[in-house]
Order: C-alpha cells, then sequence, then structure tokens
C-alpha cells in the first residue's frame, strides 16, 4: 500500500450520517449521541460534516448548532432545500462553526419537477438563482446540489449547473438520489460537467450515492474518475433505503488501490472500527458480520487453506491490515479471573471510554456472564457493553420477570417494570413465551406499538453464546429499533422490547404510560 500522495489528487470527505444517516427508519440519534459520532468524525479527519436539517424540527436545530460550537477541525454544514426559510435556519445554524457551510438542493428531474415540485424547468433556474445567492449572502463556503440528478436531461442539468456556479457556489452535488445510475454513465455525467460547463474549473464536484442497486461506492468511486474531488458518504453506510456510499469503503478503497486510483483522503483509517462502533451504537443499527472493512469476519479466517495461508503470510488472504483500519490482529482472551484493568485495557482495545459508574455497571455485567459462559469474545463485550450504555438512562426498565412455558399450553410471564421510578407488576397469558412477555410490557405501559419486526441471533458460537435480540416498533409513524444482548434469550428479547420502547419515548415531557397516548 503505497502512501506517498505528491502525485495524487486529494479527495475531500463529506460524511453525512448525522442526517441523510439518520433519516434511517429506526435510527434517530440522541443530542448526546450526535456530538459523540461528531467528535470522532473530526478527530478522523473528516473534512466536512453535514450534522442536520436545521429546519426540520427545533431539536434538528439544536443538534446542528452544538456540532457546529463543538467541531475543531472540519467544516460543519447544515441541509437547506431552496425555500428562504430553510436558506435563514441552516445559515443561523452553521455561523456558529468556525467554518461553516449551507447545503442546499432542489429537483432537477423531469419526474421530480412534474410529481413533487410541479414547477417548469425556466422557474427551477430562477429558483437556484435566487436561494443560491441568498446562501451565498450570508455565508462564502456554498454547496448546491441537483436531486435526482442522474435522471435529469444532461443538457439541462448543465444548464442548472452552470447557474448555480455564476450564483456563487463553491461546490456541485450530483446526487444519485435513488441509486439509479451505473458506474460509466456517473463517470461521463461528471466528465462532461468538467469539460462542458462554462466555470466548472472554479468549483468542486461532489457524489453522493445510494446503494439501490448496491452499486454506491463503485458509482463514487466512477465519479471521481470523472472528475469529483469531494465524496458524500456515511459510516457503515447508514442512510435511506438501502443507505449511502460507506466511508469506510471509499476511504480503504483509495488507500488499498492508489497504484490504479491516484487519489488520496486527508481521513486517518486507523480510528474508522471505533467510529463504526460508535455510530452502529449510537443508531441501534448492527453492522452485519461480512460487512467490508469493519464488519466482524472482514478479518476472520475459518477455512483451513485461508488458515493456513494467513500463518505462511497474511497478504495470501489480506489485501490490507486489521491495524490499518484499527482492528488489533491480537485477542486477549477474557474470563471470570480478568480484573478490572484487564477490562479497561480490552474496552480502549475496542474503542470504548467509559466514565466511572459506566464502567463499573458493565464490569458486574462482564463478571456474572463470565461465571456463565466458558469463552468470552470481543463482540460479547461489544455487546454487553453497547446494551449498558444504551439503557442507562431508559424510562423503562426491566426488574424482574418470570415466564412459565408449558407444551400445549398457555405460557405466563409474571412482569416487574420501573417505570418512571414507579415499580409495576403485572401478570399475563400469551401463544408463546415471546408473546406473553411482549403483552405484559404492553399492558403495564398502557400503550399498544405495532411490532414490525423481531429477530434473535447468537452474538458468538456454541450453546452458551449471548442471545442478541432485535426488536422494532412503529407508533404514530414512528418506527424505531432496539436491542439487546444477555445470555438467556427470553431476557434478551424483553430488555430489545423495552429498548425500543424507551425510544418511543424519547424526548417526550409526560409519563411513560401516557406519553404516547393520540
Amino acid at each position: 500500500m503505497t502512501t506517498d500522495t505528491s502525485n495524487r489528487d486529494r479527495v475531500f470527505i463529506f460524511d453525512t450520517t448525522l442526517r441523510d444517516g439518520e433519516q434511517s427508519p429506526g435510527a434517530t440519534m440522541t443530542l448526546e449521541e450526535k456530538l459523540q459520532v461528531a467528535e470522532v468524525l473530526d478527530e478522523m479527519g473528516v473534512d466536512i460534516i453535514e450534522a442536520g436539517f436545521p429546519i426540520a424540527s427545533v431539536g434538528d436545530f439544536e443538534a446542528v448548532v452544538a456540532v457546529a460550537k463543538q467541531v475543531k477541525k472540519a467544516t460543519v454544514a447544515g441541509l437547506a432545500r431552496a425555500i428562504p426559510a430553510d436558506i435563514d435556519r441552516a445559515g443561523e445554524a452553521v455561523r456558529h462553526a468556525q467554518r461553516g457551510r449551507i447545503h442546499t438542493f432542489v429537483s432537477t428531474s423531469p419526474i421530480h419537477l412534474a410529481h413533487q415540485m410541479k414547477k417548469t424547468e425556466d422557474e427551477v433556474i430562477e429558483i437556484i438563482t435566487k436561494t443560491v445567492g441568498q446562501a451565498r449572502n450570508l455565508i462564502d463556503d456554498v454547496e448546491w446540489s441537483a436531486m435526482d440528478a442522474t435522471r435529469t436531461p444532461m443538457d439541462f442539468l448543465m444548464r442548472c449547473v452552470e447557474t448555480a456556479i455564476k450564483a456563487g457556489a463553491r461546490t456541485i452535488n450530483l446526487p444519485d438520489t435513488v441509486g439509479y445510475t451505473i458506474p460509466e454513465e456517473h463517470f461521463q455525467m461528471f466528465k462532461t460537467m468538467r469539460e462542458k460547463v462554462p466555470g466548472a474549473e472554479d468549483v468542486v464536484f461532489s457524489a453522493h450515492c445510494h446503494d439501490d442497486l448496491g452499486m454506491a461506492v463503485a458509482n463514487s468511486l466512477a465519479a471521481v474518475a470523472g472528475g469529483a474531488r469531494q465524496v458524500e458518504c456515511t459510516i457503515n453506510g447508514l442512510g435511506e433505503r438501502a443507505g449511502n456510499a460507506a466511508l469506510e469503503e471509499i476511504v480503504m478503497a483509495l488507500q488499498t488501490r492508489g497504484d490504479a486510483m491516484p487519489f488520496f483522503t486527508n481521513v486517518e483509517s486507523t480510528h474508522l472500527s471505533r467510529a463504526s462502533k460508535i455510530v452502529s451504537a449510537a443508531s441501534n443499527f448492527p453492522v452485519q458480520y461480512n460487512k467490508s472493512i469493519v464488519g466482524k469476519n472482514a478479518f476472520a479466517h475459518e477455512s483451513g487453506i485461508h488458515q493456513d495461508g494467513m500463518l505462511k503470510n497474511a497478504e495470501t488472504y489480506e489485501i490490507m491490515t486489521p491495524a490499518s483500519v484499527g482492528i488489533k490482529a491480537t485477542t486477549l482472551v477474557m474470563g471470570k479471573h480478568s480484573g478490572r484493568a484487564a477490562f479497561k485495557d480490552k474496552l480502549r482495545e475496542l474503542g470504548y471510554e467509559l466514565g466511572d459508574n459506566a464502567f463499573q455497571e458493565a464490569f458486574v455485567r462482564f463478571k456474572d456472564l463470565a461465571d456463565r459462559k466458558k469463552h468470552i469474545y470481543d463482540a460479547d463485550i461489544i455487546a454487553l457493553v453497547d446494551d449498558e450504555v444504551g439503557s442507562s438512562s431508559d424510562r423503562i426498565k426491566l426488574v424482574g420477570m418470570e415466564v412459565v412455558s408449558k407444551t400445549g399450553g398457555v405460557h405466563t410471564c409474571n412482569l416487574t417494570l420501573s417505570i418512571d421510578g414507579e415499580v409495576s407488576a403485572v401478570s399475563y397469558e400469551g401463544m408463546g413465551s415471546v408473546d406473553a412477555i411482549f403483552s405484559a410490557i404492553k399492558q403495564a405501559v398502557g400503550q399498544e406499538p405495532h411490532l414490525v419486526l423481531y429477530a434473535v441471533d447468537g452474538v458468538t458460537g456454541g450453546t452458551d453464546a449471548q442471545a442478541n435480540a432485535h426488536v422494532r416498533l412503529e407508533m404514530n409513524g414512528k418506527i424505531v429499533s432496539g436491542n439487546a444482548a444477555e445470555p438467556d434469550t427470553l431476557v434478551a428479547s424483553a430488555r430489545a422490547y423495552l429498548n425500543a420502547y424507551n425510544r418511543l419515548l424519547m424526548d417526550r415531557g409526560a409519563s411513560a404510560q401516557g406519553a404516547m397516548a393520540g
């Protein structure tokens, strides 16, 4: 892997985890979680952090302001539709940043103009002139995006880009909003823009690709080859529908294949694994095991042939080192005889820095798990800590649970919960153990969220593996996800359901038993 950048062009990394990533159903983050994600992005060298959509809500505005005040190196961007009120609100939010940017967008494709915008091409041109000019009067750094650019006729797209440049935009983003394009088309679109649009040499072109057809990263790299020098992406590929181009894959593709792609980024790749874990915990979206770069199996080898090759020379089956993305090749074996110092060192290795109280609670749960489980793997500890951190401020907590199951008979759950500090005990009979548990919780809290998804898998192998339960709930149009890991599958299921339930209650001022009424 080459590290010499003298003959390579720089690609700016624009991270939109906090904006586009958070738009994934169920991925809403608290303010504290957003600040934690922003901090790791800034530390790893991301060039631009899109902190949110300030006009969307008071919470979004406050989050952009907080991120703008915290970030020390990166530019902080706020998204705005091509509407004067949006642009003013974004400008107000990012003015707190050392380097702020207003990112404004308007639809350009025929299908969007006919069915969503209900505007003519000439009206869109006028909107671009006015809104980009308004943004530029508020701040020097303005980015303009053509929503659904890849389904826009080339002649009209060039006209829009030229208009945005004349109005003062310094960055031109041509997003593949619906993940429709293919690499060859994407390359040609950027090449044409660079060669034919007046003023194109004075701006940075940007790619923003969605993964609906599984080509977001390939399309992003094709855009770079075609002249784009900014890529918009998210940690773990988080984002609407099938997600965005994954930041870690973009960075490592350019770093690993500098021979074929003469470009570089300023992202410190050794932070990638930690960033992935933090975003996964904050968004409550687990990373699939075989995910490129940061997945659990990305640097794991089970095949005998592969193991033999790895023992002889790691390069036989690894094109990058685990250390290059922040993963240690060696693992400290943890068990019931491990002390606090070893546990704290293991947490640091896995990318966690816990406060004294959170550390003590995690250590107690670790020792309890070690007494019941022969082998403690990194994945066990990650699940344990993420579960502990995520539940520390829950308004509904599990105090105790007894489940009685009978073959061919009713299943009974006797449940005790703490709801906003008040203990409530209920009993419920269901068609199965999980049905009885979930129904008992709903009876205790007094509301009926819709169960969208329930799944259980093992964190590690073996009969003593922790069960990792996943629950997704919907209530009043809001969809949230909950996870929990426990050696007992039923306890994990109950705690995952409560984790999701607590997310439904997040940021609501009423008591838990009445918060979701109406």
